[in-house]
């Protein structure tokens, strides 16, 4: 790793952990002031204040970098522009959780260059673990390399997947949901992307697959990435989109069950070897 990936890397996991102090902060003090994007998803004030937060030292610290983040800059056309690094931040992944006194969040900040990301930290302030990764240089929480689980059985797999706030798609999910729920050990929904994906990284799960945004999952898929997972996706990614950035249709699990996870969730199987 380079010295500037090193200094890259200790400035992100610096910078989700002083975020992630100031997210419990604001939870303890009670009452949180919240209000809805596009009337259905909800924000929080400490979402707003950890975005200015993470976003004012990446200003400060890299003045020529761009930052695509949840709240403050949602443009995913940055995402295409591959000439400058570009930082991508969720200030809260968990935002119902958070809300609902649930501790299942994470402070998310990924760092890509031409595309590519090259350092992912996500901290998880509730249960003070830092999952990070830098390209290349393998997966970690807390300082311990971490490792996919070795599972080979889809049957006795545990999966977990998330559902969106719009509701128009709900239908297809379902049959989606049907066909691995019937196939796998048990489903789990947390909440949250961010932590869906670290727990894949370390074996707590053995796959995730979903939809989401680019700031949900691109530090936590170089992690699980790192740590010995498959990550694709279950349906095309636009020519030129860089894949590490591309949200739709998320597939990431250990490499044993994926392609027959893969052949569920598409459709091209409904029943797995008992």
């Amino acid at each position: 790793m380079t010295d500037q990936l090193q200094a890259i890397t200790e400035f992100a996991v610096e910078t989700a952990q002083q975020a992630g102090e100031l997210i419990i902060r604001e939870r303890r003090q009670g009452d949180l002031e919240h209000s809805y994007k596009d009337a259905i998803e909800l924000v929080t004030q400490a979402d707003i204040k950890a975005d200015e937060f993470i976003s004012e030292r990446i200003r400060a610290a890299y003045p020529e970098h761009r930052i695509l983040s949840e709240e403050s800059m949602p443009d995913l056309s940055q995402a295409e522009e591959l000439e400058t690094p570009l930082w991508i931040v969720d200030p809260i992944d968990g935002t119902v959780n958070y809300a609902y006194g649930h501790n299942q969040v994470a402070v998310s900040i990924a760092y890509a260059e031409h595309g590519r990301v090259q350092t992912g930290v996500v901290y998880c302030p509730f249960q003070r673990e830092t999952f990070q990764a830098s390209r290349g240089q393998g997966a970690f929480v807390n300082g311990t390399e971490i490792q996919v689980s070795e599972a080979t059985n889809l049957r006795q797999s545990l999966i977990a997947t998330g559902f969106p706030y719009g509701k128009d798609e709900i239908p297809t999910l379902i049959r989606r949901l049907e066909r691995v729920l019937t196939n796998c050990r048990d489903i789990r929904r947390i909440g949250s992307a961010a932590v869906d994906i670290c727990w894949v990284a370390c074996g707590r799960l053995d796959g995730y697959y979903e939809s989401v945004s680019p700031w949900d999952f691109a530090a936590a898929r170089l992690i699980a990435l790192e740590a010995g997972a498959r990550c694709g996706h279950f349906s095309p990614v636009p020519e030129g989109y860089p894949e590490d950035l591309w949200g739709q249709d998320i597939l990431i699990s250990s490499p044993g069950i994926y392609d027959p996870l893969k052949e569920l969730l598409t459709g091209t199987t409904t029943e797995t070897t008992p």
